[in-house]
């Protein structure tokens, strides 16, 4: 089993022009987001989902003036799971070039 992560990405342009004086100008764009995952082995425990969300959070989101990035779904998933967008990447390319990024705690 594995723990699959999807966050969302966005960007803020107001903040390229920011002379870093007075309140930094909010103009934000979602750009799409990543996928994680997390492999759970062969024991796994659903009451300690909580708490493996808690530790991935810390490692995959970031907010700052310029960039935010945060968890928007999370599910628990077979070991040969394929993202959407892998299962994509399978289907028009015949081969994965941007495969889901393992997380490690």
């Amino acid at each position: 089993m594995k723990l699959m992560i999807t966050t969302q990405y966005r960007e803020n342009y107001g903040a390229w022009d920011w002379d870093g004086t007075g309140a930094c100008p909010q103009y934000w764009k979602n750009k799409g987001g990543v996928d994680y995952f997390l492999p759970l082995g062969s024991v796994f425990n659903p009451d300690t989902i909580d708490q493996l969300i808690s530790k991935v959070r810390v490692k995959v989101e970031r907010f700052n003036d310029y960039v935010e990035e945060y968890i928007v779904n999370w599910s628990i998933e077979a070991d040969d799971y394929l993202s959407p967008f892998e299962q994509d990447q399978l289907e028009y390319d015949g081969v994965i070039k941007y495969p889901a990024q393992e997380v490690t705690l």
